[in-house]
């Protein structure tokens, strides 16, 4: 019944601007160039032009929800994308084994269990400098990829203390408030996109693929009552490079991502797989 009111509207509107003009060419009054009428969603716009079929002027009515579509480019880049999550590792380490055991004497699985609360403690940032996508097929299949930083902080819930020359882990006596640590990659993922609606801006459709990291900082970070803040920099026998699967998931204004490492973390001693998830700040 509104679209049927809505569409009344329009037509009286294009015969009351038909009436001004007067046929027997005195005193004619010129209609105007072009009127438009915006009711609810519907925009009704007469451009005073003939259609080439009569004397009546074009009418045209659409809804707002053209608007919201835009033509996409072959290649589009976006800049500056930030990444907030939770940090975790799956712990396939054999504690039992020589190799756990010269690397952690003594350890058990409990040793390296992160610690969470309310807010996480353990968390992952990343900043992408940029990301690009080209068309494959149709801006529905594309290539993605970009290149950033990824910033995790593991936050232990116990006083594990990773000692240098050569490295060693030890469960300290001193009480920690703080015990973390931190590892920093330069990285660059590379995925395939799926864009359901290639013609929003913000679409819906996902992305799968792989990123490539190279560790460029590692440290672990502690705070005690003892000694205040300390730092201790160092490779931590940590592989350097950093192989994970990532994905995405668009779902308009929300974007969601994950990632999950090839294999530990560790060079050496420990086999401790991570993985991210959280929230994308970023328009695809």
């Amino acid at each position: 019944m509104n679209r049927v009111l809505l569409l009344t509207a329009g037509l009286s509107l294009s015969l009351f601007c038909r009436a001004q003009n007067d046929t027997t060419g005195v005193g004619k009054v010129t209609a105007p160039a072009g009127d438009t009428l915006r009711v609810g969603n519907l925009l009704i716009i007469r451009n005073g032009a003939k259609d080439g079929t009569g004397d009546e002027p074009s009418l045209r009515i659409k809804t707002r929800r053209e608007h919201n579509s835009y033509r996409p480019s072959n290649i589009s880049t976006n800049w500056c994308i930030v990444d907030l999550g939770i940090a975790s590792i799956n712990d396939q380490t054999v504690y039992s084994s020589a190799a756990a055991q010269q690397f952690a004497p003594g350890a058990t699985k409990d040793w390296f269990k992160l610690r969470y609360g309310f807010l996480p403690k353990s968390v992952d940032v990343n900043i992408w400098l940029f990301m690009q996508r080209i068309n494959l097929i149709n801006h529905v299949v594309n290539l993605k990829y970009g290149l950033g930083v990824e910033l995790n902080n593991y936050r232990y819930e116990y006083n594990i203390r990773y000692l240098t020359n050569p490295t060693k882990v030890i469960m300290d006596t001193i009480q920690y408030s703080k015990d973390k640590l931190a590892t920093d990659y330069v990285t660059m993922p590379v995925m395939l996109n799926f864009n359901f609606t290639p013609h929003r801006f913000h679409p819906i459709g996902f992305s799968a693929g792989a990123s490539f990291g190279y560790l460029y900082s590692s440290r672990q970070k502690f705070i005690s009552a003892a000694h205040g803040k300390q730092k201790t920099f160092n490779d931590f026998d940590l592989n350097s490079w950093k192989i994970s699967y990532v994905g995405e998931l668009e779902l308009g204004w929300i974007n969601l991502y994950g990632s999950y490492a090839a294999r530990s973390i560790f060079s050496r001693g420990l086999d401790q797989i991570p993985y991210n998830f959280g929230i994308r700040i970023g328009n695809w």
